[in-house]
């Protein structure tokens, strides 16, 4: 893993150098003592913006407060200006001559984690790569290292050359540049870097395509790796969550549940700073991280969770734990592995979410498509009875399903894209949880095996990869449609959110729910000696 003082260059570094009062991460580990309340995280609040035509950002300062604007032009020049509003729009700036805008693809992914492994496999093979997300998660062949077309095709080549077939380019001819340009007092200014900082309040950001929101700490409007530009709030951890708590648990939660997933957010938060990193920035605010609202929708039940949790984190041998959880898992828990790639985590595994003993997976796994098919239609005395995604059935069409494949598997670039119609579709393999491990699909071109998390992306019906296939005929025994029959709602590895609603209701401590959910983790204190996450070379 790369220092992460030297992850932001210029002012970034800067911005990380305070993050500690001067201390760093070295792999993966603080260098000196800390408290929650000094850590300043960055989260990319608007993503992409310019990508879209006519996008408009309108900022001002609450109550009358003074903004400062620091900002570069266009020949480099730092300058300063202070105003109580303003607005940003990206403009497209033609070029003398059009430009290559290239990269080269290695793989391409649902989620996160699953590019991080993949990530992974690529260092191990000596090739120097980075993780990015310009829709979908996809791993890039570093482009500080491979930084000419030459360079590029010499690998992709080699790569094709070794038997990586679905490796590709992506390029194009830019005959204009997106320019990031504001407006103060009727004066337009082009800015590549962007810095807004109160005097004192809060900031007001009102998007021309999304929700007015309201930020603790600062903004700051920087490029991205994808040739548009990312609103980035630097905030105090503890206001962060601020922002998350109430949004992910509900404002209504019990305190216990509320406490639960204010710890978890935390560990979340600092687990995952490396996920922008491509990008200069370390998180999002939507749910492929956490969802973030700023300051607007705070509640006092969450600012007391928040208060009464301060600087606490959980862990597994003095490592934060990958802190994922999910809405609702459908009565199981699911191993880290069940849904993703990676290396398992001890503390992921396969739990019955129930406070009773109602199924025994050491005597009866879920693996099994008969097991499977009794335990989904168990509904009672379950953390989650009575949720209404807690059991579901939904059906589709053959027509839409091929539909939904079709788009999938144009995304990425596959090469059975071009097929009309799906004949049959099979679960063919199933994890302890009962997760589908493989689904294959039989299409007019040919066969396709979809594994883990990656049959929710390719399908619209499925809520989570908890369910069996039921197919559906027509009068002339002609196969017209499939039912999905399932339960949960998201991946369902880690802490069930409506779980933690009843197990706080049976009067179970934050602690206690933690250690149901991940077990052998510990909930510590932040201080020095704790590891963020693993380091990789």
């Amino acid at each position: 893993m790369e220092n992460i003082k030297t992850r932001n260059p210029g002012r970034g570094q800067q911005l990380l150098a305070t993050l500690f009062f001067l201390p760093i991460l070295v792999g993966g580990v603080l260098t000196s003592p800390v408290t929650a309340k000094d850590i300043e995280i960055e989260v990319g609040v608007v993503q992409r913006f310019g990508e879209k035509d006519k996008e408009t950002l309108a900022i001002q300062g609450t109550n009358g407060d003074t903004l400062t604007l620091v900002f570069s032009d266009s020949n480099g020049r730092e300058q300063t200006l202070k105003t109580n509003q303003f607005s940003i729009e990206v403009n497209k700036q033609s070029l003398p001559q059009p430009t290559l805008q290239e990269r080269l693809v290695l793989s391409d992914h649902a989620t996160f984690e699953t590019a991080e492994d993949s990530a992974n496999q690529w260092r191990e093979k000596g090739i120097k790569v980075e993780v990015t997300q310009p829709g979908r998660w996809q791993v890039w062949a570093k482009r500080d290292v491979y930084e000419t077309p030459l360079l590029r095709r010499w690998l992709l080549q080699s790569l094709k050359t070794k038997g990586f077939k679905d490796v590709y380019l992506e390029s194009a001819m830019l005959p204009a540049k997106p320019q990031a340009t504001f407006t103060v007092a009727g004066q337009r200014y082009n800015a590549n870097y962007l810095e807004i900082i109160p005097a004192k309040n809060p900031v007001q950001v009102n998007p021309s395509k999304g929700e007015t929101r309201v930020y603790g700490g600062h903004l700051k409007l920087q490029p991205n790796a994808y040739g548009t530009y990312t609103l980035v709030n630097n905030v105090p951890l503890e206001t962060y969550l601020r922002g998350v708590v109430p949004h992910e648990i509900g404002p209504q939660a019990p305190a216990n549940a509320a406490k639960a997933q204010t710890i978890i957010a935390r560990t979340y938060a600092l687990r995952n700073l490396r996920r922008f990193q491509a990008d200069d920035y370390q998180l999002c605010a939507d749910t492929h991280c956490q969802v973030y609202y700023g300051l607007s929708g705070t509640s006092a039940k969450a600012d007391q969770a928040i208060a009464q949790t301060k600087g606490l984190v959980l862990t597994y041998q003095n490592e934060l734990v990958d802190a994922l959880y999910s809405s609702t898992t459908g009565g199981v828990t699911a191993s880290f592995n069940d849904v993703w790639n990676g290396e398992e985590r001890p503390y992921l595994k396969a739990v019955i979410d129930s406070p009773k003993e109602l199924w025994n997976l050491s005597e009866k796994s879920l693996a099994n498509e008969q097991d499977f098919r009794n335990f989904i239609s168990l509904k009672d005395g379950f953390n989650e009875t009575g949720r209404n995604v807690f059991r579901w059935n939904r059906q589709a069409s053959i027509e839409s399903l091929s539909k939904d494949l079709q788009q999938y598997l144009t995304k990425r670039k596959h090469p059975l894209a071009n097929f009309q119609k799906i004949e049959w579709m099979e679960v063919t393999e199933r994890s302890s949880s009962g997760r589908i491990l493989t689904l294959k699909v039989q299409t007019d071109k040919g066969v396709l095996t979809l594994h883990k998390n990656e049959v929710r992306s390719a399908f619209g019906p499925p809520r989570s990869t908890l369910f069996y296939l039921q197919p559906i005929y027509d009068n002339q025994k002609q196969l017209k449609a499939f039912a999905f029959v399932g339960g949960g709602f998201g991946h369902g590895v880690g802490m069930s959110q409506y779980g933690s609603y009843n197990l706080a209701k049976l009067g179970w401590t934050a602690d206690k729910i933690l250690a149901f959910y991940y077990p052998g983790a510990t909930i510590k204190p932040l201080d020095s000696s704790i590891v963020f996450w693993p380091e990789q070379e």
